[in-house]
This record gives structure tokens, sequence and C-alpha cells, in this order.
């Protein structure tokens, strides 16, 4: 079905541009009375159809239709084929060596664009594949540690005790949840069995949302709210776009570290809707400013985080979910202190 749709879809591009030359070259003969251009109209439909097809099949068949429409139409003996004249047959051969060259060079363009996509993908599979070990290390480790304790040591320990070990691991498998939730969406994403589907939402219930399933996480961490006093509707994925402002509001609290402020900043510029996750804490670390959004870690970034969570997984899947949204993500270091995390959204 996928095949019928590209010969269709080639197939049209071939008809529509063969037709636009023969009728904008009868015009040039009839209306106009110029002929020399003619024959630079239809190698110029044969060079579009060879760029806009895939393969050579198209390009090639336009040429040989293209030699066949001159010669029939627009060569004297006017509706005869003969291609005795030497300018006939050379008008010919140039098409066609065009339509073989030109079809040749796109389609190593586009083998090379595949195969640098392919890369790309593989390169960032390895390093979601390398974040989540990262990510998993510390709460399984935790979880590990604190069932051993509890199961040899239950006897020995305070009911206290008991109740704050099975507080941790509670945290860390809720933890777990919500990264499993990360790393299957950017695995839809990635092999296409999730399509963005953009709704119109507004801005208002959507940082109600955010606000809301975030304190269900972080009680204690206050939130300030900076978003335009005017109704704004914004054509999105309202439940993943969510999931990003989330984990851009939880990598703050994670990682911030000397954080005592947090703001979720929304504002507009033209037709843009530009969102921002402020903190004044340490920043980021320069080193990692480049690769912060693919999951990669150096040697040093893991010893460092070795005790934090969610330093890959989550801002590899806001990457992947607004690239999707095509959209822009980056990340930046506040000169008086802090980061700011941002993305942009058409509206």
């Amino acid at each position: 079905m996928k095949m019928f749709g590209k010969c269709i879809k080639n197939s049209s591009i071939m008809i529509v541009s063969l037709i636009c030359a023969f009728g904008l070259s009868l015009l040039f003969q009839y209306i106009f009375d110029v002929q020399e251009h003619i024959t630079t109209v239809f190698v110029f439909a044969v060079f579009l159809i060879s760029i806009l097809t895939e393969g050579y099949l198209y390009g090639v068949l336009a040429a040989f239709i293209s030699t066949v429409a001159v010669n029939y139409a627009f060569a004297f003996p006017y509706f005869a084929l003969d291609f005795t004249p030497p300018v006939n047959l050379i008008s010919g051969i140039v098409m066609i060596a065009i339509a073989i060259l030109t079809s040749a060079l796109t389609t190593k363009v586009k083998r090379h664009e595949a195969m640098k996509a392919e890369n790309e993908k593989e390169r960032m599979r390895a390093n979601l594949l390398r974040a989540v070990s990262h990510d998993l290390r510390t709460p399984l480790t935790t979880i590990y540690g604190s069932g051993t304790t509890l199961l040899e040591n239950s006897d020995l320990m305070t009911e206290a005790q008991k109740i704050k070990i099975i507080s941790g691991i509670k945290e860390d498998a809720e933890w777990l949840v919500r990264m499993v939730e990360n790393l299957l969406s950017i695995t839809r994403i990635d092999s296409g069995q999730v399509k963005i589907i953009k709704t119109p939402t507004v801005l208002e219930e959507l940082i109600d949302s955010v606000v809301l399933k975030f304190k269900k996480r972080y009680p204690k961490q206050k939130v300030e709210i900076d978003i335009p006093d005017e109704v704004i509707i914004i054509p999105m994925d309202a439940i993943l776009i969510e999931q990003v402002i989330v984990n851009m509001l939880e990598n703050a609290v994670q990682h911030a570290d000397g954080m005592t402020r947090l703001i979720l900043r929304v504002r507009t510029s033209e037709n843009q809707a530009i969102f921002e996750i402020e903190d004044n804490g340490s920043g980021i670390n320069p080193k990692r400013l480049d690769t912060i959004f693919t999951g990669y870690y150096t040697s040093e970034d893991e010893v460092a985080d070795s005790q934090k969570k969610n330093a890959g997984i989550g801002l590899s899947v806001c990457a992947t979910i607004i690239k999707a949204h095509g959209g822009n993500i980056k990340a930046e270091n506040i000169k008086m202190g802090g980061a700011i995390f941002s993305f942009v959204l058409d509206m």
C-alpha cells in the first residue's frame, strides 16, 4: 500500500510537470512566437521531475516523453516524428542524460541523508541505553538495599524505622514507574508508533494540570507561575507537553543544587509560545550543555550524578516530544546563577 502511494505521488509529479511544460511551450510558440526556449522548458521540467521523484524511472521516462513531445508538436515538420535533424536527436540525448545524472545525484543525496538519519537514531539509542543504565542504578540499588535491610533486621527495628524504609522504597518505585513511562513515550515516538495529534489547548488549563501533577510528587516545592492574563490557545498534544513540563520541573528539583526559587513562565512572541522553567540553583555544567538532551554521560557526569535521578531519560523525552511537535528546545545558564530550560511551540 505504501509502495502504491509512492507510485501515485511520483506519477502525479511527472504528469503535472509535463503538462505545465507543454502548456508553457504552447504559450511561447503560439502567443509570443518564441520557439528557441521550448527545449529549455522541457529540460527544466525533466530536471525538476528527476529531483522530486524517487529513483531513475520517472526522470528517464519524462525525458523520453519530452523528447517525443518536442519533436512531434514543436519541431518542423509539425505533428510528425522526425529525428533526422541532428538538433532533434541531440535534444533528446541531452534530456535523457540530464535525467539520469540528476536522478543519480538526488538518489545518492537521499541515501546519504537516510544513512545520516539512521546513524543519528543509532547514536541516540546508544545514549538512551546509557541513560537508562545510569538512571536505573541508584533507585534499584536503594530498593535492593532497603528491602534486604528490612528483611534481615525487621525484628531489631522500630515501627518508625520500618515506615521510613518502606516510604523510601515506595518513592523509588514511583520514580521507576515514571521513568518507564518516559521511556515508553520516547521509544514509541521514535519508532513512529505514536503520531502527534495537535488539538487546540487552553494554556491556563494546561498549566493547572501540570502544577496539580507536580504538587502530588513534590508537595513542599513552591513553583511561581508567570503566564499571560489573556486566553492563550496553542495547538499541541496536551498530554505529551504536560509530560515535558513536569519532567523539566522535576529535573530542577533533582539537580539544581541550592535552589530557592523555581519559576514556570510562558510568554508569546508573534505566532509562537515560549515556555521557560527557570531556577536559581547551581546551574548546568558547561561541558554538558551540548549533550544535556541526548542522555549522553561522561565518566565525570556519572560520578557527579551517581546519587541523583532522572538526569538522562527525562530530558531526552522532552527533546523528542518537542521535536515531534516541530518546536525547538534548549538549556542555558543564567549569569547571576541558575539555569533556564525553554522550548518553543508554534501557535
